[in-house]
């Protein structure tokens, strides 16, 4: 857990920072060497959707020459942004799967060097239902994808969902209970926009009471027991 400033990254200048990357990776290494990034969360969010204005990180998965790293870090340098601002650490969490190699969709190719994928609706709903955390844009990111698609006339359904869950992870015993409660009511739910509008809320306020937690005990939190803290600062603001 960490409560540090970090750089606010929109569709616009993503693709403008990948656009750079390709340029100084085909720079570094030629032509002949191709790479493949697969943006993970966030910035596939970012890049297929419109109810999210930004993201805090870029996760992805990056297939590329040792050119790669020095590549992003030019262009980190270049425009002020932080160390690891394109990044695999999506890796270690429960989330990842070396299925989403299969799964990923064609985006766009920079430089013809680079060739950029994202993952698809129903997977980023399963890949945000197995994190399902409450002081991210987890839950509230499901909502968006529903709420888009049900506009576009082609609402996502449970049984993609389900699919989904079960190509990426197997089971769909990996998702929690909560998650699954959640999915189930959400796809019953006559308006996905009003119940994203409030779910968003909840997520701010929580991430809130989490910072605040942070600054008053530092290095308390962590992947283990942050859900254990969530409910324990929210059961104390029910008083």
């Amino acid at each position: 857990m960490s409560s540090e400033q970090r750089v606010e990254f929109t569709r616009d200048n993503v693709d403008l920072y990948l656009k750079e990357v390709a340029k100084a990776y085909r720079k570094i290494v030629g032509k002949d060497f191709p790479a493949e990034i697969i943006l993970i969360g966030g910035a596939s969010i970012l890049i297929n959707y419109g109810f999210r204005g930004m993201t805090t990180d870029v996760d992805a998965l990056i297939h590329a020459s040792s050119g790669m790293k020095d590549a992003i870090n030019q262009v980190g340098d270049r425009f002020g942004l932080p160390n690891g601002w394109l990044n695999s650490d999506f890796t270690k969490t429960p989330s990842y799967t070396p299925k989403l190699y299969q799964y990923a969709v064609y985006y766009r190719t920079y430089a013809n060097v680079l060739t950029v994928r994202t993952i698809a609706a129903e997977y980023l709903i399963a890949m945000k239902l197995r994190s399902g955390r409450q002081y991210k844009n987890d839950l509230s990111d499901v909502l968006g994808i529903l709420a888009e698609h049900k506009k576009k006339g082609a609402p996502i359904t449970m049984e993609q969902i389900r699919t989904a869950v079960q190509d990426l992870y197997g089971s769909w015993d990996q998702i929690s209970e909560s998650s699954r409660q959640f999915i189930e009511h959400a796809l019953l739910d006559p308006d996905p926009e009003a119940l994203y509008a409030q779910v968003a809320a909840a997520e701010k306020e929580t991430k809130g009471s989490l910072l605040a937690f942070e600054q008053k005990y530092p290095g308390a939190a962590n992947e283990a027991n942050v859900e254990d803290i969530i409910r324990s600062l929210q059961k104390r603001k029910r008083g």
